[in-house]
């Protein structure tokens, strides 16, 4: 009769265990989608500082913005990390079933004006074919950009993380723009030569072997609004494993890699 208590005590006491998650159970893993450049790579760094804190961290890579929120809404995915708030609002204005929030925001990815035959905007001509990328939450970031720089002009009002092509007050140098490509083959469009200037979101210039700092003719200052940040379906920022996530990407060792690793093309943020 001892024998068959303590045959029972132990198969209790392991039920707990793998109940709490005591090993590498389900209950301790997270799901994470993420662009390969930087995210999937910073996400990689922070593997073994999450499997410190009890999180075996899985990540998911995707080559565009579409598919990841999908994903979330799916719940094939604990979360993802390749967008910026502005980017999630618009998303979840055109899908209902979209119901994400900000966990945390870990870095800025400054914007980029990449161009083949010119050195600065202001040598760009007049009519210069200006293209960028068909995200439409993304054109009020490329448009301010350029307007910081002199070369358009907003309407007044409008607020300019909404800005479209059709908020342009004043050209004076009659800039013609497209805004017609998936933003995965910007750096392809830049490499064959297209257009007089071309706006690349860095994840994408990095992928494609381009450094930020060097082959820019202009690049997006580093006070930029727009964070890449940690998102998940509303009341799962609440999950233990999602904050854990958050406060290791916020950490020294990780902001450390991302300046060391980015030079200056990845700027982390701790709020």
């Amino acid at each position: 009769m001892k024998k068959l208590i303590s045959i029972l005590t132990t198969v209790f006491i392991l039920s707990v265990l793998a109940a709490c998650g005591g090993g590498n159970g389900d209950k301790e893993e997270l799901v994470v989608g993420a662009s390969n450049v930087p995210h999937a790579e910073i996400l990689e760094e922070a593997q073994p500082l999450l499997e410190e804190k009890g999180v075996k961290l899985k990540i998911e890579t995707f080559q565009d913005f579409v598919v990841p929120n999908k994903a979330l809404a799916n719940k094939e995915l604990d979360a993802n990390y390749f967008q910026h708030v502005p980017y999630m609002e618009q998303q979840m204005k055109e899908n209902e079933s979209y119901d994400f929030v900000n966990a945390g925001g870990i870095h800025i990815e400054p914007i980029g004006v990449y161009s083949k035959e010119y050195k600065s905007l202001e040598e760009l001509p007049q009519k210069a074919e200006i293209i960028m990328s068909n995200a439409v939450a993304d054109h009020g970031r490329m448009l301010s950009m350029l307007e910081s720089q002199g070369l358009i002009t907003l309407k007044e009002g409008v607020k300019k993380s909404e800005a479209t092509i059709k908020d342009i007050a004043e050209n004076p140098k009659e800039l013609k723009f497209t805004a017609e490509v998936d933003a995965g083959l910007l750096p392809k469009i830049y490499n064959n030569g297209e257009g007089d200037a071309v706006l690349i979101n860095t994840n994408y210039a990095i992928d494609a072997g381009l450094n930020p700092k060097e082959d820019a003719i202009a690049l997006e200052g580093s006070d930029s609004p727009y964070v890449n940040i940690i998102a998940v379906n509303k009341g799962d920022e609440e999950d233990e494993r999602v904050k854990k996530l958050v406060e290791v990407l916020r950490s020294k060792e990780i902001q450390d890699f991302i300046k060391k690793e980015y030079k200056g093309a990845v700027v982390p943020v701790s709020e």
